[in-house]
């Protein structure tokens, strides 16, 4: 199936041969179809697969097909609710997009910033609003936001709001809504609360299940060194210094050992930034404007700040510390192997870290392939049933790498 099969109208198709989509992925094939004859969706599914364009293409289309979008006193029409900035700035952008030869308009709202420029942008108009929750009730609160004219809207990573503790804040937005509306429910995964959750909002729907070994097997090769925690830093600049061209994002379990990681790779004369919640939105912003434009090689993250990263280039995730949730590390090796490119994933794992380990594998029904030895084994660090042979991009380049050659580069 290619995009011209789904029947799309002419300024959205155009829209999305000039941003090199083809063929959509599996989400996007299974779903759109369902969204174009206006059904509810529960979609199912994991960073990476491609979900922002699962929702945004047939919202644009129903839209575009509208005589009245776009024309006259424009009104918020689909809504989009997301649980982060850099996430709502990223779907805001890929909308903006997809919509680029339509008279269509969409804004982004979120914390964190003044609320003037949000506010002027609304009263200029808009038809579709992406916002993060605590910010638009905000707003909906002083009487800038109505839902009079709504037709779409989309919860997007609801059990990450639940995990941020915005799942009051949801409810109280979904109790706002006109009910006659089209509802698109995402999650990676379904606890009970957010099954109870998507039951409240959805009316008669259709599932889509996109499953995470489906994501992450196939393009992403992914391997995992046994390591101290002493020696982590040591590993981390060995690997950086061996693929010194790379786009690199490194996920850490907390914001002090994001801050940590880019001091020690700063001694090791590499230069990187943390982006996590205890940043300012200038900060964040910078960091990573300037790793998806290539200034910055090496991007050091918190689980939940990752959340809007989208690199096209990004050829390396690394597991700095292993989650403490398995279906995070679908979300993380998730950044890289995007579309039709492939990716490289590798985990540090310390002995406290072997329980992670064993659930991940578990969860994706296959054992991470054991990299072998490396320059900081200790005698803890047992490689356990190791294949022989690592995956072929794990070798490492440029052994010779120089201290000097590599500050230099990274600088």
């Amino acid at each position: 199936m290619t995009f011209k099969d789904l029947a799309l109208e002419a300024p959205i198709l155009k829209a999305l041969e000039k941003q090199g989509y083809t063929q959509p992925t599996p989400i996007q094939e299974q779903a759109i179809p369902i969204l174009l004859k206006g059904h509810d969706l529960l979609g199912v599914a994991q960073t990476g697969t491609g979900k922002t364009a699962a929702f945004g293409i047939p919202i644009l289309n129903h839209l575009c097909r509208d005589n009245n979008a776009g024309k006259g006193q424009r009104k918020i029409k689909a809504l989009v609710v997301t649980p982060t900035r850099e996430l709502a700035i990223q779907i805001a952008e890929n909308l903006t997009a997809y919509s680029q030869f339509t008279q269509l308009r969409n804004t982004v709202i979120f914390g964190g910033v003044k609320q003037a420029q949000q506010v002027k942008s609304l009263r200029s108009g808009v038809d579709i609003l992406v916002a993060t929750p605590g910010r638009l009730l905000d707003l909906m609160s002083q009487g800038y936001i109505t839902f009079r004219d709504l037709k779409y809207v989309v919860l997007d990573e609801a059990d990450q709001m639940l995990d941020m503790g915005f799942i009051h804040d949801v409810k109280k937005i979904i109790a706002k809504l006109p009910p006659k509306r089209q509802s698109l429910f995402f999650s990676a995964t379904m606890p009970k609360t957010i099954v109870e959750l998507s039951q409240k909002m959805l009316g008669e729907f259709q599932r889509v299940t996109i499953k995470p070994e489906q994501a992450t097997a196939e393009k992403v090769e992914q391997g995992v060194y046994f390591v101290s925690k002493n020696n982590k830093p040591k590993l981390l600049v060995h690997l950086l210094e061996q693929r010194s061209s790379d786009s690199v994002l490194v996920f850490s379990r907390t914001k002090h050992g994001a801050n940590k990681i880019v001091k020690k790779l700063d001694q090791a004369g590499i230069r990187s930034a943390a982006i996590h919640g205890n940043k300012s939105q200038n900060m964040r912003q910078k960091a990573l404007g300037d790793f998806k434009e290539g200034k910055l090689k090496v991007l050091i993250a918190t689980d939940i700040a990752a959340r809007g990263i989208d690199v096209d280039e990004l050829s390396l995730v690394i597991n700095y510390d292993l989650p403490n949730v398995s279906e995070t590390y679908v979300h993380r090796i998730g950044r890289t192997g995007r579309a039709n490119a492939s990716g490289i994933a590798f985990s540090f794992c310390m002995a406290e870290e072997r329980p992670y380990l064993k659930d991940i594998e578990k969860l994706i029904k296959q054992q991470l392939p054991r990299l072998g030895e490396h320059p900081f084994m200790e005698e803890g660090d047992s490689i356990e049933t190791m294949t022989t042979n690592p995956p072929k991009k794990a070798r490492p380049k440029n052994r010779n790498f120089s201290r000097a050659n590599r500050s230099k580069k990274r600088r």
